[in-house]
């Protein structure tokens, strides 16, 4: 039987599942992917749509009774945080954080990028929040239909191209306040469907193999880039692939319980129990 398995189209992703989705990693089944937008996936796992799925660490409250962690194949480092972009010709004032009277357009509603900025604008909420697909946001920024606009991934390479500023690194942030990792995309497997040790251990397998021979999955991973440029694509990989896509770890583990608990204090999720007791983790 094929597992169904959900990424983005993300250079890291494809990088990271590419030995897996080909059939090259030694006893995992054949797998049939779909590729979507986080803000997608987030949602049809809570229908428990897919068997192996990349969602938000944000998610995780609405999805751990049905979902184990795996403690792999994620999104989570350093100097990687999402971004809060305006027009470099935008009328801020002396204070140009201030987006209380802003239109903001966010790439979704239960995304990590969403929640580290609900937490950084505690007190100063903007006017008004839109959900828009993750690549019309920066056009959208730039033509005036949006105030600012929030983003993850390679428009951290390519936003001064839009004519745009970034107005705070929400990754700077997280770090300077906590000394912790940020956690973005976490990698789940269904409940009663798949084995987490078994998934885990495959996952593992395929990120071994697109280190050791990277050149391998070049073309997949460039007929899936919405920038398809080499250097934006290597900089996207050498950033988001990293020690923590290997494994967790204790930094790791921590870095989303101290998310999910200071969310949880805010009143912007619901309590859950300790990732780290509903995760598989060895």
């Amino acid at each position: 039987m094929a597992l169904s398995l959900a990424i983005s189209p993300c250079p890291n992703d494809t990088f990271v599942f590419h030995a897996l989705v080909h059939g090259q990693v030694p006893g995992a089944p054949p797998v049939e992917v779909t590729y979507a937008d986080v803000d997608v996936t987030n949602t049809a796992a809570e229908r428990g749509a897919f068997d192996l799925v990349k969602v938000s660490y944000a998610a995780l409250p609405w999805l751990l009774a049905d979902y184990h962690l795996l403690p792999c194949g994620g999104a989570l480092g350093r100097g990687c945080g999402p971004l809060v972009l305006t027009r470099a010709d935008r009328d801020g004032g002396p204070d140009r954080t201030d987006l209380s009277d802003a239109t903001v357009a966010v790439p979704g509603d239960r995304t990590t990028a969403y929640l580290l900025f609900r937490l950084w604008a505690a007190g100063r909420t903007p006017r008004r929040i839109e959900v828009v697909p993750f690549h019309e946001i920066m056009p959208g920024v730039a033509a005036g239909r949006y105030d600012a606009g929030l983003v993850i991934h390679e428009a951290r390479f390519t936003y001064p191209r839009h004519g745009l500023t970034a107005l705070v690194d929400l990754g700077e942030w997280w770090e300077a306040d906590t000394g912790l990792p940020i956690p973005l995309g976490a990698i789940l497997a269904r409940r009663g469907v798949v084995d987490p040790q078994q998934a885990a251990g495959w996952i593992r397998e395929s990120v071994q193999r697109a280190w050791a021979d990277p050149a391998a999955s070049r073309a997949y991973v460039v007929a899936h880039a919405q920038e398809m440029e080499p250097d934006v694509v290597d900089r996207h990989i050498g950033l988001y692939v990293n020690e923590f896509t290997a494994d967790l770890g204790d930094a790791g583990f921590a870095a989303v319980e101290a998310l999910l608990g200071r969310a949880a204090d805010a009143g912007l999720v619901p309590q859950t129990s300790s990732s780290r007791a509903t995760a598989w983790t060895n």
